[in-house]
């Protein structure tokens, strides 16, 4: 049984910008540029036709407004995914970058590699945690809509996520980050096998062409908020 995923990362939020620390207390939807983004994005869905059986997005601000567009041009409705959330912020939702350091003792972001079980504020989502849920969101979908086309609104973390499932990465070993731009399209074609193995093949990521040609640019100033970053960057 093969499943298509597409997860489409949103435009460039406030959160970005700012930045602030974006839960959904701290999540103002898409800046200016980011509703550009967005608008190329569902643009280039309609002239290419995607044909899509399910959409789902994330209902922090920038993900489910990011969906409006992509629904437009898949006419479909949005069917709400929690699960799809970016990293759980906890008590610092809301900060400035700089608050949450202050108050928190932290780097940007909690090193992974040196405690990947440590939340991002009290209350919040470690990265190890986050990878489980993460992981076991996109494994529900895969499993809800065999043979059938997905579209999920959702974050870099999100994308970040689909990696460490599709290669069997642990939250404990090294990290690997794939800086997903803002409206960017990732695919996955994923086989369900008899005796339930699981086959993985990325058609493409990243795919942000719709904002080549565009002066809103591809990527914010700033890396998303709490998306966990990586000390080194290998794709």
């Amino acid at each position: 049984m093969t499943t298509q995923l597409y997860l489409i990362r949103h435009g460039e939020a406030v959160a970005n910008v700012e930045p602030i620390i974006g839960g959904m207390r701290g999540d103002a939807g898409l800046t200016d540029r980011g509703r550009e983004q967005a608008d190329l994005l569902e643009q280039r869905l309609r002239r290419e036709k995607l044909r899509a059986d399910q959409l789902y997005a994330s209902t922090l601000p920038r993900a489910w407004e990011t969906a409006g567009y992509v629904a437009r041009a898949l006419r479909l409705s949005v069917q709400p995914a929690e699960e799809l959330h970016e990293l759980r912020p906890g008590d610092a939702d809301g900060m400035t970058v700089d608050q949450w350091r202050d108050r928190y003792g932290g780097v940007d972001p909690p090193p992974p590699r040196k405690d990947p079980f440590r939340p991002f504020s009290p209350g919040g989502e470690s990265w190890a945690a986050f990878l489980v849920r993460a992981g076991a969101a996109l494994i529900t979908l895969l499993d809800r809509h065999p043979d059938e086309t997905i579209v999920a609104v959702c974050h870099a973390g999100i994308v970040e996520a689909s990696f460490y499932l599709a290669f069997g990465l642990g939250s404990t070993g090294n990290r690997v980050s794939f800086a997903a731009l803002n409206t960017g399209i990732t695919h996955w074609r994923h086989d369900r096998e008899p005796g339930g193995r699981r086959d993985w093949t990325i058609v493409t990521f990243n795919d942000a062409g719709h904002l080549a040609a565009a002066t809103t640019g591809t990527e914010s100033p700033h890396d998303a908020v709490p998306t966990p970053a990586s000390e080194t960057r290998l794709m």
